[in-house]
């Protein structure tokens, strides 16, 4: 009896083992995925014409890859085409105003990864974000008309450092991913614009699939 105990002690030790150094082995590969779902954004530290926002959703959706430095540590470039925004209302030269502002950039976050386990990954580090396109839907005044129109420049900073942090969560080739960002700069280009001034803060959820 006591032999069989010890034989089943022993085996269980082996198969922890094997499990632990192939759990090792993933994290050290190299890999790569895609992945989409959605952002909840909103400003921050907004300022100029009595300007107060609600968020507003939008998708994001990019590639990634996981390039690890060692068992424990990595870093994860990713590119996004991520949709933000808010709805709000404020005054311009008196007047009140209500506007719905979805802006689209393309986000690169460089984000270094923390991997106490094979299923989940921290990750945090510096974004850079480009902003390639800027409608707003509005009314102004007593209007009731809305009218939507994309501006070119209106003195808008394009280039925008932010930072994210977040967690991926991961089954086989699956992964769920959540992250926080927001915004080191605001939309101000040399500060003369007559748009309000503000940061951009989000929420992002998304699915993936490591290929």
């Amino acid at each position: 009896m006591k032999q069989k105990t010890w034989m089943c002690t022993i085996l269980c030790g082996i198969a922890a083992l094997s499990l632990n150094a192939q759990d090792l082995e993933r994290r050290e590969r190299m890999e790569a995925g895609v992945k989409a779902g959605v952002n909840i954004s909103n400003v921050w530290d907004s300022k100029g014409n009595e300007f107060s926002a609600d968020p507003k959703t939008g998708l994001a959706a990019g590639v990634f890859v996981g390039i690890p430095i060692g068992k424990f540590i990595g870093i994860q470039p990713e590119i996004l085409l991520s949709q933000k925004g808010f709805t709000g209302s404020g005054s311009l030269l008196s007047f009140p105003y209500t506007v719905s502002r979805t802006t689209t950039y393309l986000d690169v976050p460089l984000q270094l990864q923390l991997k106490p386990a094979e299923f989940i990954t921290f990750l945090g580090g510096p974004q850079f974000s480009y902003l390639l396109n800027q409608k707003d839907k509005y009314t102004f005044d007593n209007n009731s008309t809305e009218q939507e129109q994309e501006f070119n420049n209106d003195n808008i900073r394009k280039n925008i450092l932010g930072f994210v942090a977040g967690v991926d969560l991961l089954y086989q080739h699956f992964v769920l991913s959540g992250r926080v960002g927001w915004d080191f700069q605001t939309n101000a280009g040399d500060g003369s614009s007559l748009t309000p001034r503000y940061k951009n803060q989000w929420l992002q959820f998304t699915a993936g699939i490591k290929i």
